[in-house]
């Protein structure tokens, strides 16, 4: 792949986030985030939007025995 090429960002349900190029299907088990760019540009909008890198399971299981 050139540097010029597009990646996206995805999210599972977990709320994790991950990249892929545009060229190629979606993986199973992901959907898009809504953002679109260079391999920098996506990384930038995943280092902005995932401060919390637990498992949104985790997170809500913690929050639900009081320990967010």
């Amino acid at each position: 792949m050139s540097g010029g090429d597009l990646w996206t960002v995805l999210v599972n349900e977990e709320e994790q986030f991950g990249l892929f190029p545009v060229s190629q299907p979606m993986p199973g088990g992901w959907r898009s985030a809504g953002f679109t760019g260079s391999e920098d540009e996506c990384v930038a909008h995943v280092n902005e939007r995932w401060t919390d890198q637990r498992p949104a399971s985790l997170r809500r299981a913690m929050v639900a025995q009081g320990n967010a």
